[in-house]
């Protein structure tokens, strides 16, 4: 069912700003000083929602386990921010690019060039979701006014699929049904309207925790090393190097093989160069630990040499 007729003048995120009515007669300074006063209230704002937050985390990785799939629905700000948190866990996590996706109103041409008229396509965002969604998967719809059609036909598509829906929104009474929502209260912004200012920030923290959250209960990090990042440039093959000799304790021509024998898969090179296992091997023994480092360096009592910060 569509959205009840709208008051957007009654929005949170409509409403003016008391501090802000003068902006334009602020010096650069106190505007600058305004600006950092309000981005403040943002991480009130996201503790305040922490227990939502937290049942949202475990539940993307529960799905996540069972073959489902995480997608991040949005238009306009939102929308882009979903489209960079999934493009993020690639190279990051070294998940394939279908594990966490984006839907954005207005498609790829509205990343890079506003169409805010999407925002209102219903049947366009209804006919993605059962094209492309299964009942094992997670959607997040990211709606900072909390009334957006395209979201909230998306969600509701989502549950027809049997899928799981979470909502990002900076309006706590928005009308957008899904199973759990988490409502950021950013207040008015100092540019009236203009969501890509706290609610942006708020959003982009929470999506942060999902995804970072999600991947480290799936065993995607070990203690606050990236182990499953993918060395595709120098910086991450030095990177991935460093993460390697801070657990195995390996001198780095020791790592440097190891990541060759892995064929760049980090953790796997971890375990050869901890271990001194063949590739095969530490493939093996990651499977047996459902991908945990963790618990594959510690299988059967197996212990790593004590790691020492690297030198380079």
């Amino acid at each position: 069912m569509p959205l009840a007729r709208i008051r957007y003048h009654q929005l949170p995120t409509e409403q003016r700003h008391p501090q802000s009515r003068d902006l334009d007669r602020l010096s650069t300074l106190a505007l600058l000083r305004l600006i950092t006063r309000e981005d403040a209230r943002v991480v009130q704002a996201v503790r305040a929602q922490h227990r939502q937050i937290a049942a949202a985390v475990d539940e993307i990785a529960r799905r996540i386990q069972q073959s489902g799939r995480l997608f991040f629905i949005g238009a306009g700000t939102s929308g882009r921010l979903g489209i960079l948190e999934a493009a993020e866990c690639p190279p990051t996590f070294q998940t394939p690019p279908s594990l966490v996706q984006a839907v954005m109103a207005g498609g790829r041409a509205a990343v890079f060039r506003s169409r805010e008229g999407a925002e209102d396509q219903r049947a366009i965002a209804q006919a993605l979701i059962r094209r492309r969604v299964r009942g094992t998967d997670v959607v997040v719809g990211i709606a900072a006014s909390g009334v957006t059609p395209f979201v909230d036909a998306a969600l509701v598509a989502a549950r027809r699929c049997g899928a799981r829906t979470i909502l990002i929104t900076c309006h706590p009474g928005s009308n957008i049904t899904a199973d759990r929502q988490i409502a950021l209260q950013t207040g008015p912004e100092l540019l009236t309207g203009s969501t890509r200012l706290k609610a942006g920030t708020a959003t982009k923290l929470v999506l942060n925790m999902l995804t970072l959250g999600a991947m480290v209960r799936l065993g995607k990090t070990y203690g606050n090393l990236m182990v499953d990042l993918r060395p595709t440039s120098r910086k991450l093959r030095a990177r991935a190097v460093r993460v390697i000799r801070s657990i195995a304790g390996c001198s780095e021509p020791t790592a440097r093989a190891a990541l060759r024998a892995a064929r760049g898969q980090t953790k796997v090179a971890a375990l050869i160069a901890a271990q001194r296992l063949s590739a095969a091997a530490a493939r093996r023994r990651l499977l047996l630990a459902e991908c945990s480092l963790r618990r594959a360096l510690t299988r059967n009592g197996a212990r790593t040499r004590k790691p020492y910060p690297p030198t380079s």
